[in-house]
């Protein structure tokens, strides 16, 4: 990963993931390396990555590196489909390391192909419980989030209850998540995102509102807005 490393994008991207005084990711260091540069070192590694491996990565102090450990995490859980005791490793492993998932992209990269696929046939209570009650925004954007694999699947009523839950929290971080996959899902359905927007458009963050809306005909759009 060293080996890759631009010092001429740190700058560039401790600005644009919020590294200042108070900002969301306050004290994270960069690298310097774009995020396809970080999937083909993954890529190249396929095979190579152990669990000790992943521990120490996710632990650092370097988001890329700790990215790394994520998609290689998502890598291995991807071709554990014939050994479910693997996959349900990877998941324990990724819920026990969440202090470490804490900036959007970690959560958007990682949480809907690894905890939203394991969860597509079983009971999504773990995903209600992140929303409600987790112990960071990043871990609520992780329950939210993860409902895109069944919005994937044509099944969007969990995307809407969460949606529900997390319709008040106070972080746009979390107004932007809620937004982005209510428009998945009204591609959908889109019936059902117009019914779910007429009664709550009047009582909701502006921001979750534009995003949920982005994809509708310019006259819903107005309507909507104009509420």
């Amino acid at each position: 990963m060293l080996l890759n490393a631009d010092p001429a994008q740190v700058a560039g991207l401790s600005r644009f993931f919020k590294t200042g005084k108070g900002q969301y990711g306050e004290g994270d260091r960069f690298l310097g390396i774009k995020v396809p540069v970080t999937r083909s070192v993954v890529k190249k590694l396929r095979g190579q990555i152990g669990f000790d491996h992943l521990e120490q990565c996710i632990c650092s102090e370097y988001h890329e590196v700790r990215l790394a450990a994520l998609l290689a995490l998502v890598d291995i859980f991807a071709r554990s489909r014939r050994d479910p005791a693997l996959g349900q490793r990877c998941v324990d492993f990724y819920l026990a390391h969440t202090p470490y998932i804490n900036n959007w992209d970690l959560v958007d990269l990682s949480c809907y192909p690894l905890l939203g696929q394991w969860l597509l046939d079983k009971d999504r209570s773990l995903l209600y419980s992140l929303a409600r009650e987790g112990a960071t925004i990043w871990e609520q954007r992780i329950g939210m989030v993860s409902t895109m694999t069944f919005v994937r699947h044509g099944q969007t009523e969990d995307t809407f209850a969460i949606a529900d839950i997390l319709l008040h929290h106070p972080h746009d971080l979390i107004h932007k998540a809620t937004g982005w996959l209510l428009r998945e899902a009204g591609k959908r359905n889109e019936a059902r995102l117009l019914a779910w927007l007429e009664e709550r458009c009047n009582d909701m963050p502006r921001t979750t509102l534009r995003y949920a809306i982005e994809r509708l005909s310019p006259a819903q759009r107005d309507h909507f807005l104009g509420r």
